[in-house]
């Protein structure tokens, strides 16, 4: 199983300092915290795509791209790109770079988006979300797979004879997580093309988190995918811990109390009660999470949320530490318990490269080699003329 952590990367006054951190601080601690995080050895870094106030990452890419020339090992993902206001193309190109430039350590996560002025803002209309989202994943989809090809559709303008460059690494494209909270047509896509569902439950009762997770499993064998333990699944979760349980009460309180995204609402301890927040010992979080998982089935990734609501830097790395040194170890040796014979293991760019080519040798193929089948394009029409050895 990956444990890592999720920034969503709001920019919020610290209730017990009132203290509000610059958008350079903000910034400048997110890669403090993806750097911990690797330092205590867990394995993937998350960030979310905003382009509206309290938050700051409205360049994922930009800043996963500065963290993976400073980190050698984590896995770097976004949480999520935004794949109804965002070009594909331009999807296609930037995470191929990433991948070249960290070594295939990159894998994306895709969403809508939920933020209604945002889209006029990049031309789209939200109550179109769901059919843009399905036509652009079946564009970047196809970019990454199709050295060549034409396209047509509502979302853009048409492509001709469009190759995207850099290819991908090693000719595998980065995995794909598909972001949901209670939408099926998502469910479906992620089933439909074999990716990966990662449920955002940090607001959700477990039955409906649950219930979601089946669909997709259903689905997923249903698409000739595999069986239903091969489906590949992430959720979220969100904890704070100290070392006594009511030492993480008291000190985590104000801040769930000014959250931008759960504050004034709900008490701590309804949210606690009915979703999976956990608030408490690294110990209480462990058991907590493992009752959750046995009812999910495997889950190859969970993402926490330790960053938000104004909690300070030392505040986070001190999660960061908890997590590294006594959450995730639990967490993978629950996952190693209960897997079978037939249980996916989390997705990295080697086990895709592997997968790909064992299935080539499956097809008596020969294997892949890295090199372009088309030749110089012409700079004037941006048209490439397909290789000879094609025909």
């Amino acid at each position: 199983m990956q444990v890592g952590v999720l920034s969503v990367s709001d920019v919020s006054e610290d209730p017990t300092t009132h203290h509000v951190p610059t958008e350079h601080e903000r910034i400048t601690n997110i890669v403090r915290m993806a750097k911990a995080a690797e330092d205590a050895g867990l394995d993937v870094v998350a960030i979310g795509e905003h382009h509206n106030p309290p938050f700051v990452s409205s360049s994922p890419t930009t800043t996963l791209a500065y963290i993976g020339a400073q980190t050698q090992r984590i896995i770097l993902s976004t949480g999520t790109t935004l794949i109804t206001t965002n070009d594909p193309v331009k999807i296609a190109e930037d995470f191929a770079m990433l991948q070249h430039l960290t070594n295939g350590r990159v894998d994306l996560m895709l969403g809508r988006g939920n933020t209604a002025p945002v889209y006029p803002w990049f031309g789209q209309d939200i109550r179109r979300g769901v059919p843009v989202a399905l036509e652009k994943y079946e564009l970047l989809h196809r970019l990454w797979r199709e050295e060549m090809m034409d396209w047509q559709g509502t979302s853009r303008t048409p492509l001709q004879s469009f190759t995207s460059v850099p290819r991908p690494l090693d000719g595998v494209p980065p995995f794909v997580w598909h972001g949901t909270i209670r939408n099926a047509a998502t469910i479906d896509q992620a089933a439909k093309y074999g990716n990966g569902l990662f449920v955002n439950n940090i607001f959700w009762p477990f039955d409906h988190t649950s219930d979601m997770i089946s669909m997709y499993r259903e689905r997923f064998e249903g698409y000739g995918h595999g069986t239903r333990n091969q489906a590949i699944v992430s959720i979220g979760a969100h904890a704070f811990m100290a070392k006594r349980s009511q030492d993480a009460i008291d000190r985590f309180r104000p801040y769930f109390n000014n959250a931008p995204v759960y504050g004034h609402g709900p008490s701590l301890e309804e949210f606690m009660r009915e979703t999976p927040l956990t608030v408490g010992s690294p110990q209480e979080v462990v058991d907590r999470y493992a009752r959750m998982l046995q009812s999910y089935g495997p889950v190859q990734r969970i993402l926490f949320l330790v960053d938000h609501a104004g909690l300070p830097i030392g505040d986070v790395l001190e999660q960061i530490e908890f997590l590294g040194s006594e959450v995730a170890p639990q967490l993978r040796a629950l996952f190693e318990e209960r897997k079978t014979a037939d249980t996916a293991l989390p997705p990295t760019h080697e086990r895709l490269v592997a997968a790909r080519d064992a299935q080539l040798r499956a097809e008596g193929k020969l294997a892949f080699h890295d090199h372009y089948l088309f030749e110089t394009g012409d700079n004037w029409t941006g048209l490439r003329a397909e290789d000879q050895s094609r025909n």
